[in-house]
């Protein structure tokens, strides 16, 4: 989900605004093209996410499931129409078998020194020990120890303090794309999703997946190995121009080796559109 304000990224400005000319998606993304691709009879397979761009604004009808944005474009604020989009995620016609009719996604970074908060212990919230697979995490790390537990910290938060009834009940997807701040550290990038991940898991929430562009994902993380948490996770993929371009899309690598692409995502008319790929 493209973002209004953010600390200032690690990456060169150059980088960013190629980025933005590369990767038009967001998670989501937004732009426009034709007719509605929901089938008028109501059966359609495809999705929608929305977040808080969509806030007073007409959402649409006869999606087969709906992915909504917990934030307000940044993992440490609350999406403010979140609960009236969660009621009309939860009207899908649930006609996508392989779909949740409701599910959620989280936006997540790395902003280490450029961060309004970061972690300097191994508790969150305060007097609660997490294990840390990185070892400890303390004030002045920016690291993979203190990265963990910046993301296990942000899931926590997207689950419990952005008002979200029984987070264990959705399935999740981590946004992980360059508009939001990463260091240079790829293995610290990839800790702070597996932080996220172990919480999501922590609470047996339905599900967790991976929403990105081979080429942001490749940017921030690279290559993830199959001993990481997120080497199994399902893919989400953006970037498609249309329909059958999401279609096909399907076929396309993984965000890692052990997953699959579950998802495709397409804009049209302003609204981000997914293609279930089973």
């Amino acid at each position: 989900m493209p973002r209004t304000r953010a600390h200032l990224p690690v990456f060169r400005l150059a980088w960013l605004l190629v980025a933005a000319i590369l990767f038009t998606c967001g998670g989501p993304a937004f732009a426009g093209s034709s007719d509605d691709p929901h089938a008028t009879d109501g059966r359609s397979l495809m999705g929608n996410d929305v977040s808080w761009p969509q806030c007073n604004k007409d959402l649409p009808a006869g999606q087969a499931f709906a992915i909504v944005g917990v934030n307000n474009g940044l993992a440490n604020n609350t999406n403010p129409c979140l609960q009236e989009q969660l009621e009309w995620a939860r009207s899908s016609s649930g006609a996508a078998a392989s779909q949740p009719k409701a599910q959620l996604y989280v936006n997540t970074a790395n902003p280490g020194r450029a961060g309004s908060w970061w972690p300097v212990s191994d508790e969150y919230p305060t007097g609660s020990k997490v294990h840390n697979p990185y070892g400890s995490c303390r004030a002045g790390d920016y690291g993979t120890a203190c990265a963990y537990m910046y993301g296990y910290a942000k899931a926590f938060d997207a689950a419990y303090v952005r008002g979200v009834s029984n987070p264990a009940g959705y399935f999740w997807w981590l946004d992980v794309e360059t508009e939001n701040t990463w260091s240079s550290n790829k293995d610290a990038n990839r800790t702070v999703l597996e932080g996220m991940t172990d919480f999501f898991h922590s609470i047996d929430a339905d599900g967790v997946g991976i929403y990105s562009t081979g080429q942001q994902w490749n940017r921030i993380v690279g290559t993830v190995g199959s001993s990481s948490n997120l080497y199994p996770l399902p893919s989400w993929l953006a970037g498609a121009r249309n329909a059958s371009s999401a279609a096909a899309a399907c076929s396309r690598a993984p965000l890692t080796a052990g997953g699959k692409v579950v998802l495709t995502q397409f804009i049209r008319d302003g609204l981000d559109y997914n293609h279930p790929c089973s």
